[in-house]
C-alpha cells in the first residue's frame, strides 16, 4: 500500500471511529436527549443500549481484529446501520440525515481502503 493509501486510511476511519464514539457517548451519557431522539423518528428507545454496545464493538473490531471476516461484518453493520438512520430522517422529514450521510461516506471509503490495503499485503505475502 502507497503511503498516500495508508494516510487515507487511517485518517477516514479514525474520523469515523470519533463520529461514531461521539454518539455512543451521548447514548451512554445523554439517554433522555437520544430517547427523544428516537422517539421522533419513531424507533424503539429499548434499542439505545444495545446499538451503543454494538457500535462501540465495531469499532473496536475495525482497529483491533485479527481476522478480516469480523471487520467485514463490522463494516456491513455500519453500513446498514446507517442506510437506515438516513432512511429514518429522511421519512420523518426531520433534516437530520446528514451526520449518518457523512458516517456512510466515511465508512464506505474506510473499507474500500481497508480492501486495498488487505488485497495489497496478501500481494506482498505471496511474493
Amino acid at each position: 500500500m502507497e503511503k498516500r493509501d495508508r494516510i487515507i486510511y487511517f485518517t477516514v476511519t479514525g474520523l469515523f471511529s470519533v463520529l461514531i464514539l461521539m454518539g455512543v457517548s451521548q447514548y451512554f451519557f445523554n439517554y433522555e436527549m437520544v430517547a427523544e431522539m428516537f422517539t421522533n423518528i419513531k424507533f424503539p428507545t429499548y434499542l439505545i443500549y444495545g446499538m451503543g454496545v454494538a457500535k462501540l464493538l465495531g469499532v473496536l473490531a475495525i482497529w483491533f481484529s485479527k481476522s478480516d471476516l469480523v471487520k467485514e461484518w463490522a463494516y456491513a453493520g455500519f453500513v446498514f446501520n446507517m442506510i437506515l438512520a438516513i432512511s429514518a430522517h429522511v421519512n420523518v422529514g426531520d433534516g437530520e440525515f446528514l451526520g449518518s450521510l457523512l458516517a456512510l461516506i466515511l465508512v464506505i471509503t474506510s473499507y474500500v481502503f481497508f480492501r486495498k490495503r488487505r488485497n495489497d499485503n496478501r500481494k506482498v505475502a505471496i511474493a
